[in-house]
């Protein structure tokens, strides 16, 4: 195991078999999607981690030019954990200079329970509002959506984006779940089912937030957990 030495003490632990065995054979840069974007190139990444270039790539677009899909590592001959890396070198960069909103929609998520800081009582209209819109659409009358209920074969998390503006798009679960006679419940704490942690590289912040849908699974008593994202 080698440490590489970053700014302020910061470092990136890489085994051998991450990075050092690369040898550039250009694989994983074929099957990238993003291959050539702002110059990015998978291979180079890795290579200038194993060269001590960490700086220049904290600072840089690359690490967020990466969708993350592990095209590239799957593609990898050597098996080079790609994605693992570009997730490391962004959790090192300084918070305040993560681009676009996520590192704001963890903030929120901690300090609310979901990416758009959307108020439990307005969450709970909201739910209760579209499952009433929905029930009239489908005809089904007898229809309740089962918010907080115990013991439930599924606890489902909701993306934060659709009681923000996507409601319809929740309605597709919830005709399987009746038409599969299916006992489930949504929560109505800390109910956001996307952790933007994990893309921002804030191992911590993850953790919060996993933790979170663990304590929703033990206080209502559900067994199992579903996340429609």
């Amino acid at each position: 195991m080698e440490s590489l030495k970053l700014n302020h003490d910061r470092k990136i632990k890489l085994d051998s078999a991450l990075a050092n065995v690369c040898f550039t054979c250009g694989t994983c840069a074929s099957g990238c999607p993003v291959a050539g974007v702002d110059g990015f190139d998978p291979r180079k990444f890795v290579r200038m981690l194993v060269l001590g270039m960490e700086d220049e790539l904290i600072e840089s677009r690359w690490p967020w030019i990466c969708t993350m899909c592990g095209r590239g590592e799957y593609a990898c001959p050597m098996g080079v954990k790609i994605t693992e890396l570009v997730r490391k070198v962004r959790g090192l960069r300084d918070r305040e200079n993560v681009p676009g909103t996520l590192h704001k929609g963890v903030m929120a998520a901690l300090k609310t329970g979901n990416n758009f800081s959307i108020p439990k009582d307005d969450f709970i209209f909201v739910m209760q509002d579209v499952a009433e819109e929905f029930a009239e659409e489908e005809g089904l009358r007898d229809f309740k959506i089962p918010l907080d209920k115990k013991g439930a074969n599924i606890l489902c998390t909701v993306h934060g984006k659709l009681p923000y503006g996507q409601t319809d798009d929740m309605k597709f679960w919830w005709k399987i779940f009746y038409a599969a006679k299916e006992d489930w419940t949504i929560p109505t704490d800390n109910w956001e089912g996307v952790n933007w942690a994990l893309y921002t590289g804030d191992d911590e912040a993850m953790k919060t937030m996993v933790g979170r849908i663990v304590e929703n699974m033990e206080r209502l008593k559900a067994k199992n957990l579903l996340f429609p994202e």
